[in-house]
């Protein structure tokens, strides 16, 4: 007999009236992954992880995973950190043609189609159906219809509930996935235009689009998938920029959080809530977002852990006279090497974009650390840092509160420690705001 999802429960407390919700770990970092689980283990709490199309796919993605990898990885490192598989929730995030929108609808979608499927069949249980981008036979001049992006996905869906079916056959305890809905948000990884403005998404926007996607699942046969339907994605005003971020601010969208209340079923689904203050967070969730999801600012945060070790290492080789990784001049070089994740995201002059490549709060770095010669670089930053431990002083100079927690015994003094310290730090922030242990105790 299947076991219900536990990410009902969020849809069951908001409507309770509870300021429930979780935060979504969208990251295919090793860092950022163990940091994630490690928080839920000390917390007695639960964790979702989401990969996107980009990242993880039937062909490998960016991260080189497929989703059946992905899921086989997670794993691995939830056991490794002692948390129970029951509390860890995959999802895929953007899931359609993303990334192969310059092929005609046809073969992208069967390409979509695939990866839902093999998502789905891997065992992820929260599902964002995406189709609002164009495909290259769709008019360029012309606005994609909410009619066209709901036909497709729920043709996507259809393909999930099949790919849920076969999965029974495996596991009659398989849990049935969640869908989430729309897509009012930039381009996965970020907007491109440096003052591109940001809209909050208009409350009867938000009602079309759900209208529209539950006339397609009854239009597709899949009616029953409705009721498995959480969230809707939608922009309540928040997004990272380059050195910042746009914050919520309540009442620009409180129409918006107050449209959710006719939908005893939905709740929202806030992306790019990076860098967010933890108390801004806690407001989202008070107005009905469920799903908070952040990527850049947590490997933001691992970068930022691995820069003060670099910082760190020289320091040490000055008096050592042993060879320094040259982690940040191999992640530069890599950029360089290949500027296409991050060239149409950086303005300014030469010097600001070198600038941006390092320190951007949008992390476009992130894409180019899985490199072969990036990774030999790291590996050799947590070698060196091995043989010569962090000294105290040089702790409390480039990492002052791991210092402490290193000097409280709380934390160990070992370069993959103090980076995942890092990135704790800022998932706590997330889950001050979400209480989501409550979901699963």
């Amino acid at each position: 007999m299947p076991k219900q999802n536990p990410l009902l429960n969020i849809v069951k407390k908001q409507k309770e009236g509870k300021a429930v919700a979780i935060y979504s770990c969208c990251s295919s970092n090793a860092f950022v992954i163990e940091a994630a689980m490690e928080t839920a283990k000390k917390q007695d709490s639960c964790v979702l992880i989401e990969s996107t199309a980009n990242q993880v796919d039937q062909n490998g993605g960016y991260s080189g995973m497929t989703p059946q990898d992905f899921f086989n990885f997670c794993h691995e490192k939830a056991k490794e950190a002692g948390l129970s598989s029951d509390r860890i929730f995959l999802g895929g995030d953007h899931l359609g043609p993303l990334t192969v929108s310059n092929k005609p609808e046809a073969e992208a979608m069967e390409y979509a189609k695939t990866l839902v499927h093999d998502y789905v069949r891997a065992g992820f249980t929260k599902i964002h159906i995406d189709t609002s981008m164009k495909v290259a036979d769709d008019d360029p001049n012309t606005r994609l219809s909410d009619e066209t992006i709901a036909r497709r996905g729920a043709t996507l869906a259809k393909v999930c509930e099949e790919a849920y079916q076969e999965l029974l056959q495996e596991n009659p305890e398989a849990i049935h996935p969640v869908y989430i809905v729309g897509s009012e948000v930039p381009i996965p990884g970020g907007a491109q235009e440096e003052n591109a403005g940001m809209q909050v998404t208009k409350p009867e926007d938000f009602k079309n689009t759900v209208a529209t996607f539950e006339k397609a699942f009854n239009d597709a046969g899949i009616e029953d998938a409705w009721n498995h339907v959480i969230a809707a994605v939608v922009q309540p005003g928040v997004e990272e920029k380059d050195a910042g971020c746009e914050e919520y601010d309540r009442e620009r969208a409180k129409d918006l959080m107050a449209s959710i209340k006719d939908f005893d079923k939905l709740v929202f689904e806030g992306h790019s809530t990076d860098y967010q203050t933890k108390f801004k967070l806690r407001e989202l969730v008070e107005d009905g977002v469920g799903i908070l999801k952040v990527g850049p600012g947590l490997t933001y945060a691992a970068r930022e852990g691995i820069f003060s070790l670099c910082m760190i290492e020289e320091e040490l080789a000055a008096v050592y006279g042993f060879e320094t990784s040259h982690f940040r001049e191999e992640l530069d070089k890599a950029m360089l090497a290949n500027p296409g994740k991050w060239a149409p995201y950086y303005h300014g002059t030469e010097n600001e974009i070198a600038f941006k490549r390092k320190y951007s709060f949008s992390d476009r770095c992130r894409y180019y650390l899985p490199q072969e010669n990036v990774k030999n670089a790291l590996a050799k930053l947590l070698a060196n840092l091995k043989e010569h431990p962090v000294p105290l002083p040089l702790l409390s100079q480039y990492m002052p509160f791991q210092y402490t927690l290193v000097r409280e015994g709380k934390l160990n003094n070992t370069p993959e420690d103090l980076i995942k310290a890092r990135v704790m730090y800022t998932i706590e922030e997330y889950t001050y705001a979400s209480h989501q242990e409550e979901l699963v105790r």
